[in-house]
């Protein structure tokens, strides 16, 4: 039974099967539903890769997206958990 909060089924479904996580795979196949699929790859910007933040930033950028269980991670535990959240 399709979800209605989500507007592109399809990219849904492939996102999830890829491994990403309902949210992500929510958030990505709303956006190319209400942008296009061709806009997401423009999409983003010159954003400081994580591996170039510090610790504490990373602390600090996991808290704005409500990741939690962070404060005793390493750096590239912290790294894996931004990027799969």
């Amino acid at each position: 039974m399709p979800n209605p909060s989500i507007k592109d089924e399809e990219l849904y479904r492939k996102l999830k099967d890829e491994g990403n996580s309902s949210e992500k795979a929510a958030r990505i196949a709303n956006a190319a539903a209400r942008d296009g699929r061709e806009q997401l790859g423009e999409r983003g910007g010159d954003a400081e890769r994580y591996e170039d933040r510090t610790v504490d930033e990373l602390r600090d950028r996991a808290k704005e997206l409500g990741v939690e269980g962070t404060s005793k991670l390493k750096k590239a535990e912290l790294i894996d958990r931004l990027r799969n959240h």
